[in-house]
C-alpha cells in the first residue's frame, strides 16, 4: 500500500500526531490506513505509548521486520518495556489516549 499525496477534500485526523488536517491542506492518504500530514510522514521514529518519548526504532530488535509505514504509529520504548507490568502499563496508557477504546 503506497501513500498518495493529495489536497484534502474533507477534514481528517492525522494517524501519526492525531491533529486535524484541514480541507485543501496537502495530506498523505492510503486506502484502509488513513491520512497523515506531510511533516509527519518524514518521521521514521515511532512514539512510545507509555512515556511519549521516542520508541527507539533504530535500536529495536525487530527493525528489520518492522514496516514503519504500515504498523501502528504507537509502540513502546525499551525503558518502558523493561518495567514491571509493561503490557498493563501500555494498555492503560493507550486507553487514556484513545478514549474510544474504553467503550
Amino acid at each position: 500500500m503506497s501513500w498518495r499525496k493529495i489536497p484534502m477534500k474533507f477534514p481528517g485526523t492525522c494517524i501519526v500526531c492525531n491533529e486535524k488536517i484541514q480541507i485543501n491542506e496537502i495530506g498523505l492518504w492510503a486506502k484502509g490506513l488513513g491520512v497523515k500530514h506531510e511533516k509527519c510522514a518524514e518521521v521514521k521514529e515511532l512514539k512510545c505509548g507509555v512515556c511519549g518519548g521516542p520508541a527507539g526504532c533504530q535500536q529495536c530488535e525487530f527493525i528489520e521486520n518492522c514496516d514503519l509505514e504500515k504498523v501502528s504509529q504507537i509502540c513502546i520504548c525499551k525503558k518502558c518495556f523493561d518495567q514491571k507490568n509493561s503490557f498493563d502499563n501500555y494498555q492503560e496508557s493507550i486507553k487514556k489516549q484513545f478514549h474510544i477504546l474504553n467503550h
